[in-house]
C-alpha cells in the first residue's frame, strides 16, 4: 500500500498559542497512525518561497492522511493552530514505483533530457 504524508510549511505568529496546537495534535496522529519524519530543523531554501517551520507526517497510506485532517480530533487541534500560525499543509500520496535509471536526464538521445 503507498503511503500518505502530510507537507506543512509554518510560520508561528504567536508562540503560546502554537504550543497548546502542538499539545494538542498527538492525539489525532497517535489516531491514524501518523510519525513526524521532519519536525523543524535546518533547511535551505533554494528555490521559491518558504516558511520558517516544515513538518513532514507520513501516514500508512493516502487514505488515513486524509481521514487524519477529517476527523474531528485534529479538526479540534486546528482550530488552536490557526490562532497561533499561518500554515501551507498539503496531502500527498507516496510513490512507490520504480526509480528512474541513473543519468536518464542527461543522456542525449533520450527525449525527456531536452
Amino acid at each position: 500500500m503507498t503511503r500518505g504524508y502530510w507537507i506543512v510549511r509554518v510560520d508561528v505568529r504567536d508562540a503560546e498559542a502554537y504550543k497548546d496546537y502542538a499539545a494538542s495534535n498527538g492525539a489525532a496522529f497517535a489516531a491514524f497512525g501518523g510519525r513526524f519524519l521532519v519536525r523543524g530543523g535546518r533547511f535551505e531554501a533554494v528555490v521559491g518561497t518558504t516558511r520558517a517551520r516544515n513538518v513532514v507526517i507520513e501516514f500508512a497510506s493516502y487514505d488515513d492522511a486524509v481521514a487524519c485532517w477529517k476527523s474531528d480530533l485534529y479538526q479540534a487541534a486546528r482550530a488552536k493552530q490557526k490562532d497561533g500560525a499561518d500554515a501551507d499543509i498539503l496531502i500527498i500520496e507516496g510513490y512507490d514505483g520504480e526509480q528512474p535509471s541513473v543519468g536518464i536526464a542527461s543522456e542525449p538521445d533520450n527525449p525527456a533530457s531536452e
